[in-house]
């Protein structure tokens, strides 16, 4: 578990308005304790982030739907096809018999499907039975009648957020792909340098690439080794004048170096919310 050092800079007081970014780095190959100062400013609001509820599978989506319906739900699932102009199916693949749903996008945001079918995206919402003129004045949506007839009263998720779930390996092979694009990204906590960077590792039994993140403050509650966590965020590449710039963050000459030894140009995950997952 880190410990977050609670000596207080007075000097920067004037400064606590853009909040405060604090952080202990310890290495005997750095002379002492540095701490991170200056705030980071927040690109987000936290109240707006909730984390995901229910974690489920496409799978028990179909078998429990009677338990399911009007519950909110996040899958985790490689979208199949389009459907309409505003839907997709998704299937958990990891079942032979995984039998797709329907993902009605009722966020208020278009969202296009990733080119690389292999790119999981994660959606939180309702589940319903498609009952199309329920679902148009419920959650005031145009659907093409005719574009729906194979999923007609079938379990549909009605989806208030849909984001890209790719791996820490996948943002790595194709940084411009995803650059500037809100991302959910689980794996295993490693590599913790301090309160607000540490790594996070994908899940697999042999290797697996790892991915910088980079929080605005020193989380709540503990973030521990091995601990497997989501994410989400907008990735870019780790640049640190361009970090240091664009979140105003100040870090020590030493610090900065080490960070451009290690990160410089590989993508980082600057994080909006994080909550514990079970994927």
């Amino acid at each position: 578990m880190v410990k977050i050092d609670e000596k207080q800079n007075t000097d920067n007081t004037s400064s606590r308005k853009h909040g405060i970014l604090q952080s202990l780095w310890k290495a005997k190959v750095l002379v002492g304790i540095v701490v991170l100062a200056v705030g980071l400013r927040a690109c987000y609001n936290h109240a707006q982030q909730p984390a995901p509820l229910g974690l489920v599978s496409t799978t028990e989506v179909v078998s429990n739907t009677e338990e399911l319906i009007g519950k909110s739900v996040t899958i985790k699932s490689k979208p199949l096809q389009t459907v309409g102009l505003s839907s997709f199916t998704v299937s958990d693949r990891r079942f032979f018999r995984g039998e797709p749903i329907v993902v009605v996008n009722a966020s208020g945001k278009a969202f296009d499907l990733p080119d690389d079918p292999n790119v999981a995206v994660q959606v939180t919402g309702e589940v319903r039975n498609l009952v199309i003129a329920e679902i148009e004045r419920e959650f005031k949506l145009q659907l093409q009648d005719e574009n729906y007839r194979d999923s007609i009263n079938k379990p549909v998720i009605i989806a208030r957020s849909i984001t890209l779930a790719p791996t820490p390996a996948q943002i790595r092979a194709n940084i411009s792909t995803f650059s500037g694009k809100k991302l959910a990204v689980t794996g295993k906590v490693e590599n913790i340098q301090s309160p607000v960077l540490f790594s996070l590792q994908e899940n697999r039994l042999f290797g697996g690439q790892n991915l910088p993140i980079l929080l605005n403050t020193p989380p709540k509650v503990a973030i521990n080794k091995g601990q497997t966590i989501a994410v989400v965020g907008v990735v870019r590449p780790f640049v640190v004048a361009e970090i240091e710039r664009d979140y105003k963050v100040t870090w020590d000459l030493q610090v900065k170096r080490q960070l451009e030894a290690q990160y410089n140009n590989s993508p980082v995950l600057i994080a909006q919310a994080i909550y514990p997952s079970g994927i």
